[in-house]
């Protein structure tokens, strides 16, 4: 049997769980991240046999309990961890560890110059360049906190649960509500992948999405965007490799 290595991304919302070998993800599994322990670590993992683990979290207060757990087994990503790709950036030390998953997934599987598009409780667009160094990115809201602001600060407007509206003219609140979150989010990544396109001199860019909202907003945009929800975990999967033992 092939050796076998535990994935974790913590999330704001969500933490990611990942059985994989060295080529691909086996199994997945999901926990809310305010309700992590270590009790709740071992009963998510319970059942799958690994020889190590890597994370990467937006989470700090929740990284206590996976070394708890797995001890010297658990393999922290950090800007100073080797991921196979450089960085060029002022601060390495603030970049998310879950934005240099991404960029390393990037580089190894598709290719760079790229541009990771990931759709969480915030967008980040994480951008490599063609000889694979990390070289910034942009942070923008994210599509569920836009909505839920409408509603948390204002009186008459609703929540709605996001989908396709059937028309640009909002016919109601709610379409209106709609058509300004499909169509104006969309209009606002084409806007941010332009600038990019443009700052990294009109070479060919390998462009991927992920997190929860990527497949419905990617499917209206009519862009060549790839869509992969398991980007970060795959990310986390290559670190592993190049920390595997000879």
């Amino acid at each position: 049997m092939s050796r076998r290595q535990l994935l974790i991304d913590v999330g704001n919302g969500r933490t990611k769980f990942g059985l994989a070998t060295s080529e691909a993800i086996l199994e997945r599994r999901e926990h809310a991240t305010r309700e992590l322990s270590p009790d709740a670590v071992r009963a998510v993992t319970q059942g799958w046999q690994f020889e190590s683990a890597v994370i990467c979290s937006v989470v700090p207060k929740a990284v206590p309990a996976f070394r708890e757990v797995l001890g010297d087994q658990l393999i922290e990503l950090r800007y100073d961890t080797p991921m196979g790709i450089g960085i060029r950036y002022p601060k390495p030390e603030s970049i998310g560890p879950d934005r240099l998953a991404n960029a390393v997934a990037l580089a190894h599987m598709h290719g760079a110059p790229g541009i990771v598009i990931d759709f969480g409780t915030a967008v980040t667009f994480d951008i490599l360049s063609a000889d694979k160094f990390y070289i910034g990115g942009v942070i923008a809201p994210g599509l569920r906190l836009m909505t839920d602001y409408l509603h948390e600060r204002t009186a008459l407007l609703p929540r709605v649960d996001l989908r396709e509206p059937t028309t640009a003219i909002g016919q109601s609140t709610e379409g209106a509500i709609l058509a300004g979150a499909a169509i104006g989010y969309r209009g606002m990544v084409k806007g941010i992948l332009e600038a990019l396109k443009k700052e990294l001199g009109g070479q060919k860019v390998s462009i991927v999405a992920t997190g929860g909202d990527a497949e419905w907003i990617i499917s209206g945009m009519g862009e060549d965007i790839l869509t992969d929800p398991d980007l970060t975990l795959h990310g986390l999967r290559l670190v592993g490799n190049l920390r595997a033992p000879l």
